[in-house]
């Protein structure tokens, strides 16, 4: 039987430990799968910052717990962005997923894979989604095959002349006709409040 996780949306007290998740998977990235992925905040800290504080503010961050213990988190979007996307790519309805991380203590349990079609199921009810987008860190090979493994599709690696410029420009989308029903309930959606 698989574990039912708790998710729930992240509140601006959650910031810490979403950053948090960040730093370690930033360390744990770079250890075991030589990328610099995450190793400094892009494209800079306050911007860094500030992004993760706006997705909290607009309600479109998440976080995973298993009975109090905090497994991961993952940030929705209804729209990408311009600078990667096309106009075209932009009117087909789509949920973009970004800040996917899950917990050290929590990897290997599939539930990034979950997360993901979780997103892809609420992109579905909310706004009748057609696809589940991620960009990717430009130079994490092993992550481009991990979503590879999980049914997307790479589309395009964006050019820029300077990596730094935009470092995760790799463009994968899957349909969300993809969906693992089953693996999306893993999640029950609790409130803060009750």
């Amino acid at each position: 039987m698989t574990d039912t996780y708790q998710i729930r949306p992240a509140v601006p007290g959650d910031m810490t430990a979403i950053l948090g998740l960040i730093k370690t998977a930033a360390q744990w990235l770079q250890e075991s799968k030589g990328t610099d992925q995450w190793a400094r905040p892009w494209p800079n800290q306050a911007a860094r910052d500030d992004r993760v504080a706006q997705g909290i503010e607009h309600g479109l961050t998440w976080m995973v717990e298993d009975n109090g213990s905090l497994a991961g988190t993952v940030t929705c979007r209804e729209q990408g962005t311009d600078i990667l996307w096309t106009a075209e790519e932009l009117r087909d309805p789509a949920v973009y997923v970004s800040r996917l991380i899950v917990s050290r203590s929590y990897a290997g349990r599939g539930i990034g894979a979950a997360l993901i079609d979780w997103a892809g199921l609420r992109g579905i009810q909310e706004r009748d989604a057609n696809w589940i987008r991620v960009d990717v860190w430009t130079k994490n090979w092993a992550l481009h095959d991990y979503y590879k493994s999980q049914g997307f599709m790479h589309l395009r690696t964006c050019p820029f002349d300077d990596d730094w410029e935009y470092p995760s420009a790799a463009l994968f989308q899957k349909s969300v006709a993809d969906i693992d029903a089953a693996a999306a309930g893993w999640f029950k959606q609790v409130s803060l409040f009750c």
